[in-house]
């Protein structure tokens, strides 16, 4: 069971996330969607979403530091393993309590918000429960190394090896094994997530608008400071000056009664 778990399970865990993104990309664009639901409730929206996702990072770059990073490499730059301990459960905790306190307001939100509600899948529920899941049992380990102190399991000496070991094709099996049945369910219930992500809204995650940072400027179109009250001058005035803008720029937009566009011809000579 141990071979099955921890050696041939987390790379059936691998084929299954890439293979669905690949899939879902190609015979599910349409459906690559967060299925945003601000439109029917924004209130709550704005307080539980920026907790959950923002103290979701900070879970990411825990797991990232704790798991990627040898424990040798901190020692030699210095950290003591107290120290280090230390950081991991105050910032861990916090992180923890922030994902689950959001999360707990988005399915609140999602449960007593009727067109909210009415917008949830089954497959929706699914992905709640499993998220939620693998944020609980995550904070559990982590409260669990609080109360059991300076004799708590060190996990940067079995999940750690056994992470970092996956991607050479070597699990160290024995090492995973001998964790705590918590450690043991909290990443059965991470691969899991994974397994399931790519055919759930979560998929968004691997679409980040990064694009936003590089996109050009948009041009916006303001209105008149007289509120459109020379429309009718402007109009009886545009003969010559519509005239020539129009044999100047055949593909001109025709002007509209109170709007102009910002910085073209038209609007420049007229505020002179």
């Amino acid at each position: 069971m141990d071979i099955v778990l921890w050696g041939v399970l987390p790379y059936v865990m691998v084929v299954v996330l890439v293979g669905g993104l690949v899939w879902r990309y190609r015979y599910d664009q349409f459906g690559w969607t967060t299925r945003s639901s601000q439109l029917y409730e924004s209130r709550l929206l704005r307080i539980a979403s920026p907790l959950f996702h923002f103290g979701l990072l900070a879970v990411i770059a825990g797991h990232f530091f704790g798991l990627v990073i040898p424990k040798s490499w901190t020692e030699a730059v210095g950290m003591s393993q107290d120290f280090y301990h230390f950081n991991a459960l105050f910032v861990g905790g916090i992180a923890g309590v922030g994902t689950l306190g959001g999360i707990i307001l988005l399915i609140y939100r999602r449960r007593t918000t009727g067109p909210v509600f009415m917008a949830t899948t089954k497959n929706d529920k699914a992905m709640y429960v499993v998220l939620t899941a693998a944020i609980v049992f995550g904070l559990w380990t982590t409260l669990a190394s609080v109360f059991e102190g300076g004799h708590g399991h060190n996990y940067r000496e079995t999940v750690a090896p056994w992470f970092r070991s996956l991607f050479i094709f070597q699990p160290d099996i024995a090492a995973m094994a001998a964790a705590p049945f918590s450690f043991h369910l909290h990443t059965l219930v991470g691969m899991a997530l994974f397994i399931i992500w790519p055919f759930t809204r979560l998929v968004h995650a691997f679409t980040a608008p990064f694009h936003y940072l590089f996109r050009p400027y948009i041009v916006y179109r303001s209105r008149d400071r007289d509120g459109g009250r020379t429309g009718g001058r402007a109009r009886a005035g545009a003969g010559s000056r519509s005239g020539t803008t129009a044999a100047q720029n055949p593909n001109a937009p025709a002007a509209k009664r109170g709007w102009s566009a910002v910085g073209t011809q038209d609007r420049d000579t007229r505020n002179r």
